[in-house]
């Protein structure tokens, strides 16, 4: 059966207006290094992102992070951590980013990351993989999202059933559920043919 080796973490670059933002991307990072699960993210060393890839490298834990080299000074990219790659352009850092994850979650975040989490949405629609997003919901702070979801399920946009992710209302429950939701996947099955398709090209 399929296994979580890795988490791509979708996240904001800035800390947003409260304190228990941070606190929850650290205590993602520490929890991943201590379930010994590499970290995905966008490889940033500011905001939420460099609050999580500190925990976790403070831990101890393997951390993996994808930057575009027009970011590297804004998001004082973690250029001292052992695996952080620089690509040229925001569909290459994506690709990397789905490549090498085994599952995504989505903390708090802005513009991107609500792109990012759409995407991998998408992509579950379209049958491209079978790998689990979880939304931390801490706060509440995705409920507009998941209403925004129901209003074009109910409007006939979303296929009822062919959408499926996670709500998790605390960051302690995002491995256990991702876990949980990967048990019957056989592990050759879980990326899919969008995962396939990536490998091919690289």
């Amino acid at each position: 059966m399929a296994e979580i080796r890795s988490v791509c973490v979708y996240c904001g670059s800035s800390a947003g207006d409260d304190p228990d933002f941070a606190a929850a991307a650290r205590a993602l990072g520490t929890a991943l290094a201590r379930e010994g699960v590499r970290l995905v993210y966008g490889g940033g060393g500011v905001g939420l992102m460099g609050a999580m890839a500190h925990a976790a490298m403070e831990g101890g834990g393997a951390v993996t992070g994808v930057i575009p080299d027009f970011l590297v000074a804004r998001e004082r990219a973690l250029l001292g951590a052992r695996d952080v790659i620089v690509v040229k352009d925001m569909h290459e850092r994506k690709r990397l980013l789905f490549e090498n994850a085994d599952a995504f979650v989505a903390l708090p975040g802005g513009i991107g990351t609500l792109e990012e989490v759409v995407e991998q949405l998408s992509w579950i629609q379209l049958q491209r993989h079978q790998k689990p997003v979880l939304l931390v919901n801490l706060k509440g702070f995705w409920k507009p999202f998941t209403a925004l979801i129901e209003h074009l399920i109910a409007h006939g946009f979303i296929r009822d059933g062919s959408l499926r992710f996670l709500v998790a209302e605390r960051v302690e429950d995002a491995l256990p559920m991702l876990r949980a939701a990967v048990r019957d996947i056989p592990d050759a099955e879980l990326r899919g043919p969008a995962a396939r398709a990536v490998a091919e090209e690289m």
